[in-house]
């Protein structure tokens, strides 16, 4: 009655918690006495204010429950509260504190946009609003600066332990506590699917018998202890609870003695971001450059239209179309409306007529060159409508606009890795990109920058050549890199301003790269070594550009999508037949995707499903054509057959028809987040398409699958090239530092 305080601000919970606690004490022979009007400690209030004394909550007109508010705050502001529990609300999407919660999280936002250079994180985007985040902070206020010592213990989002946007509030931490221990309990549909690391369900702590899954987010137990004498940077350590049995483990670890044997020791500093997981990265990786310091100009988000794919399409005649009429400035508002649902809902911050409006009264007139293609995720090309236009595009990305033009190449990669598995975090693209093409959001890295006073304007009817007086995009550090080893001037070619990207994706797409410095990389920016001579950057960049014209879906191949294959293994692979081996015909039902790879989840988004997959061993000819394929890329045959899986997969479209022979270590290649095959087929299920799949989608398949082949047998080289790379490196830490 006087040690333990409750507080609630909804009023059913607030009622069903004083029936409960009644209840109980009931039980146990100590109940609550009517006649002096005693209560437990449970208030209706707002657990986020009324902390700070003189500071009380805003006036309530209802005198009773003024007299709840106060007695409150008379509680928040005791000396003696020692300890903060409880399991605090998630919402990223809150909005900003309201003014009587006094701008709570300011401290945990203070520096994150100021360049590194100024002593800032370099961190543009960042969501520190979220509800849990404030209690945090109101937790953290309440032991650290008012008590002075005490325990904060909450179950919460786990998004604080590692993402950067949380790096001051980790380094607060670690200098206001002691001691911290953080039971991470997984479960998070975002970064891992629910699935552990072996691919078994991962549940959420919080799933029942009647909801399996639980919370879509992941969850971390945290208990921070403040001593009243400080002994200096907190300890932290770490522990991961996986699958379906994690909350009966995470009680059966209250017994292990000694108690933290279990745990690891994580090691917060300036370099990781103060995270609280624990982390294995070769001192080497930290004296490597990082891709943002390799460019001149910095990387520009890809586009983000959410505008539920209005903007974007599989096939061009719809798109085509629909662009005509919206720009037609004789066609009325409700006249669209008839014909077209896209680009007529309200949704993030998109006003559809009052837009459309402002379209039709503008200069600017439909055009056909502003249909072009776009990368929607890894081997996921489509076509889409670009226009500048404010809020059409929810962002049209002006600066990455400013450097598409012919010929310019883009590297992409993502700022830290969120996704587990993640793959391979690089990419290649020829054309524009979606934010989203990988998880975590899409930066592209252009390899040329356009000549000072360029427009990119596609109505001027000019000839769109900017041959001339194209500049490499290098930092000052990239551009001596180059000198010392012997290459000059970027600028005059080329294929020399290209170097340093191919490298970068011939390194990233090596598996020992990423497995040996899987914790830096999913950290920051991916860092990459260089080599010492010159010799050694123009094979592995030769090796990079053979990596990039696997990607380019926009080009053939030759030897692997067009003409003589290299190797006998493209023959056999990826192949579409029928179930009792007669003929397809694509006038009937053969090209129907019904197999349920996909479907659609909240908002219309579409989601991977199971679908139907066969994994089966290898025919002899199967195997055979392995066999024969492992000289093209200079692999054993044991080599090459362990690289593609001891397995092989169908992959049906329907119930009659199946893609025949995908090794299983094509079926389960990730890029960026997705798993590549099956996200491709997810966006083609007939009941989300609308329509049955085209001959050249069936043939882009096959040779999707034939390009990942590569990639896969092309393994050993990539790790040969970064091992030659690693043990040779140019040593970055005497160069200067980037502009």
């Amino acid at each position: 009655m006087t040690r333990v305080f409750g507080f609630e601000i909804l009023p059913a919970p607030f009622v069903v918690s004083h029936l409960q606690l009644g209840l109980l004490l009931q039980r146990l022979g100590s109940p609550l006495k009517s006649a002096s009007s005693e209560r437990v400690g449970v208030y209706l209030t707002n657990a986020l204010t009324g902390w700070q004394p003189g500071k009380l909550s805003k006036h309530i007109p209802f005198p009773d429950l003024a007299q709840e508010h106060a007695d409150a705050d008379k509680v928040k502001q005791s000396p003696r509260v020692i300890v903060v529990l409880g399991n605090p609300p998630y919402n990223a999407f809150a909005g900003v504190s309201p003014e009587e919660e006094f701008g709570l999280v300011d401290v945990y936002k203070a520096g994150l946009n100021q360049p590194v250079s100024k002593g800032g994180w370099g961190i543009k985007k960042f969501n520190l609003d979220d509800l849990y985040v404030r209690f945090f902070r109101v937790a953290e206020r309440r032991i650290a600066e008012m008590s002075g010592r005490g325990v904060i213990s909450f179950i919460s989002n786990f998004s604080y332990l590692s993402d950067p946007s949380f790096v001051q509030m980790r380094k607060r931490y670690t200098e206001q506590f002691d001691r911290i221990w953080i039971d991470c309990m997984n479960g998070d549909s975002r970064e891992t699917g629910k699935l552990t690391p072996e691919g078994n369900p991962d549940p959420s702590v919080f799933s029942t018998g009647y909801n399996h899954e639980g919370i879509r987010v992941g969850t971390a137990i945290c208990v921070m202890v403040r001593k009243p004498q400080r002994t200096g940077a907190a300890m932290v350590r770490f522990k991961q609870f996986w699958g379906a049995t994690k909350r009966d483990d995470l009680c059966r670890s209250l017994e292990n003695i000694p108690f933290d044997a279990t745990y690891e020791t994580a090691s917060p500093g300036q370099d990781n971001r103060y995270s609280f997981q624990p982390e294995d990265i070769p001192k080497a990786f930290r004296t490597w450059p990082k891709l943002t310091d390799l460019c001149d100009v910095a990387p520009s988000n890809g586009l983000m239209e959410k505008r539920g794919g209005a903007l974007i399409c599989i096939d061009r005649e719809p798109l085509e179309q629909r662009m005509k009429d919206y720009f037609d400035p004789d066609l009325k508002w409700e006249e669209y409306k008839t014909l077209h649902k896209e680009l007529t809902e309200e949704q993030a911050g998109f006003e559809p007529e009052a837009v459309r409006k402002k379209v039709v009264l503008g200069k600017e007139r439909f055009s056909e060159g502003r249909i072009m293609r776009y990368a929607v995720r890894p081997f996921e090309v489509r076509w889409c409508y670009y226009t500048q236009i404010s809020t059409v595009w929810n962002r049209a990305r002006p600066t990455l606009w400013e450097q598409y033009f012919p010929g310019n190449r883009y590297l992409a990669c993502r700022p830290s890795g969120v996704a587990n598995p993640e793959g391979v975090p690089f990419y290649f693209v020829s054309i524009l990109g979606d934010n989203d093409f990988q998880r975590g959001h899409s930066y592209y890295f252009p390899f040329l920058l356009a000549p000072e006073g360029y427009k990119n304007d596609l109505e001027s009817k000019q000839e769109r050549t900017v041959e001339a007086h194209l500049k490499a995009n290098l930092s000052a550090v990239a551009r001596k890199y180059l000198t010392t080893v012997g290459i000059d001037n970027p600028d005059a070619d080329e294929s020399r301003a290209a170097l340093v990207w191919l490298h970068a994706l011939a390194i990233g797409y090596a598996p020992l790269y990423l497995d040996e410095n899987a914790d830096g990389i999913r950290n920051d920016w991916p860092r990459i070594p260089f080599p010492a001579g010159k010799e050694a950057l123009l094979k592995s960049a030769a090796l990079g550009a053979r990596i990039a014209g696997l990607l380019d879906t926009e080009i053939q191949v030759t030897g692997v999508t067009v003409g003589s294959p290299m190797a006998s293994v493209f023959q056999l692979a990826g192949i579409i037949e029928r179930e009792d081996g007669s003929q397809i015909d694509t006038s009937s039902a053969d090209l129907d995707l019904t197999a349920g790879w996909g479907h659609l989840g909240k908002d219309g988004v579409t989601m991977p499903a199971r679908g139907k997959l066969q994994e089966r061993e290898f025919t002899a000819d199967e195997g055979a054509a392995i066999t024969e394929s492992a000289g093209a890329f200079g692999l054993s045959a044991d080599e090459a057959r362990s690289l593609l899986g001891s397995k092989t997969c169908d992959v049906y479209l329907n119930e009659k028809v199946f893609w025949r022979n995908i090794p299983v270590a094509v079926w389960e290649y990730y890029v960026g987040g997705y798993q590549v095959i099956k996200k491709w087929l997810s966006y083609r299920e007939r009941d989300i398409l609308g329509r049955a799949m085209k001959t050249k989608e069936v043939v882009e398949l096959t040779a999707m699958v034939r390009r990942l082949i590569a990639l896969v047998l092309l393994r050993p080289s990539l790790d040969a090239n970064y091992c030659r790379v690693r043990d040779d490196s140019f040593p970055w830490e005497h160069a200067p530092a980037p502009v």
